[in-house]
């Protein structure tokens, strides 16, 4: 049985407000836990799975589509 990750929308979310949602977003999550986050390209795809790195996230997949990404990562 397939059960859904946690996930967060950011799509319309300029950053650093992407970044800040989304950290307050994982911090809930139990270290450990795999997540995904959609992002706008530009700006978010860049910065965020970034910052997210040095916060101790991991990222593991980064989706590229035509106006956005799909990021997976497993929570530090």
């Amino acid at each position: 049985m397939h059960t859904a990750h946690p996930s967060l929308d950011l799509r319309g979310i300029p950053c650093p407000l992407s970044f800040v949602k989304a950290k307050l977003f994982l911090e809930k999550l139990p270290s450990g836990t795999r997540a995904v986050l959609w992002l706008d390209n530009g700006e978010p795809a860049e910065q965020v799975p970034h910052s997210l790195t040095t916060a101790g996230h991991r990222i593991l997949e980064l989706q590229m589509g035509d106006n956005h990404c799909v990021l997976t990562l497993q929570t530090a």
